[in-house]
């Protein structure tokens, strides 16, 4: 055997062959020490799922076709739906008026928010309005933003938007991915789909001013094609800001947040710190903020607001 031979033997060997060519990950793959932590967290909100009651205060609108409710920190979003009926039962009691017999709602979830995001939930009371809603949210009629607090550098941008892939990696975890391979096949028979999500800043160290949401307007767009270059020995800074997903993907805000180097508050499943000044923190520090449609059935526009979290309105 030739010296080249031997030498094309030796780097095969020691060289991974990707034979399927798949489109490699840009942000880092989960934190082993997160699942621990994600376990403990996913057994706590389990054993207060049996307790979890919705209360009238939590209504942030109702009529005969929807409801919508603020959806509390660490609790599921199934937990939510089964506490409805008894909170319905209290409105029809509160108001005095005897309906007679009703027929129980065919209640469905119109969007889902992780366990523990807090904020705007949609629940569809007929089978009908389900329909035309999950319509309305795959060809993107409805409009929402999000509040999150994270920490990390204070980014010289006060808005952006970020255009990434997004996909599960081989060992099923959700990363982003270059913009260019949207559309490339992933392990397991998935492909990568667009990720867009836009953010302003509110507040660094308590020092802004919360702004009502309006539309969203920047030149500033970043397109991802490579890994993040962050720089881990930085001051960390507390940052307030809103998002804009433009797309509906799993995990998005979150992914997006990781890659632009200033992680969710509590989300160790995304480099968030779980610890800060003294205090652990249980779940991240997401909200959903404000929820924008038409209505399914009257066509009347409605926009759904959640009142802010403690930790959001202590940084403004």
């Amino acid at each position: 055997m030739s010296a080249s031979q031997d030498s094309m033997n030796a780097t095969s060997q020691n060289t991974p062959i990707n034979l399927q060519n798949y489109p490699i990950p840009l942000s880092p793959p989960l934190n082993p020490l997160s699942k621990e932590m994600e376990l403990a967290r996913a057994m706590s909100a389990s054993s207060r799922s049996s307790l979890f009651a919705l209360s009238k205060s939590d209504v942030l609108y109702q009529d005969k076709w929807l409801i919508a409710v603020n959806k509390p920190q660490g609790v599921y979003c199934e937990t939510v739906l089964d506490s409805v009926p008894q909170v319905l039962d209290c409105l029809v009691e509160s108001s005095g008026l005897d309906e007679g017999p009703v027929a129980r709602p065919e209640l469905h979830l119109a969007n889902r928010l992780d366990r523990d995001t807090s904020g705007v939930m949609v629940i569809t009371k007929l089978h009908k309005v389900a329909s035309k809603l999950v319509k309305a949210f795959t060809d993107h009629k409805v409009r929402k933003t999000y509040i999150a607090l994270c920490i990390g550098s204070a980014p010289k941008w006060e808005k952006i938007t970020i255009k990434s892939g997004h996909g599960r990696s081989k060992f099923g975890a959700f990363r982003v991915y270059a913009a260019s391979d949207v559309g490339r096949s992933l392990p397991g028979g998935s492909t990568v789909k667009h990720m867009e999500t836009s953010f302003e800043v509110l507040s660094i160290n308590g020092q802004g001013s919360f702004r009502e949401p309006s539309e969203f307007n920047s030149d500033n767009i970043l397109v991802v094609e490579e890994k993040a270059v962050i720089d881990t020995d930085a001051k960390k800074d507390e940052i307030l800001v809103r998002a804009f997903p433009r797309s509906g993907r799993t995990h998005q805000i979150r992914l997006h947040s990781q890659y632009l180097g200033i992680p969710i508050r509590g989300d160790v499943k995304y480099e968030g710190v779980c610890e800060w000044k003294g205090r652990t923190y249980d779940g991240h520090e997401l909200h959903a903020e404000s929820l924008s449609l038409e209505h399914p059935v009257t066509g009347q526009p409605l926009m759904f607001r959640a009142p802010m979290p403690v930790w959001a309105t202590q940084m403004v």
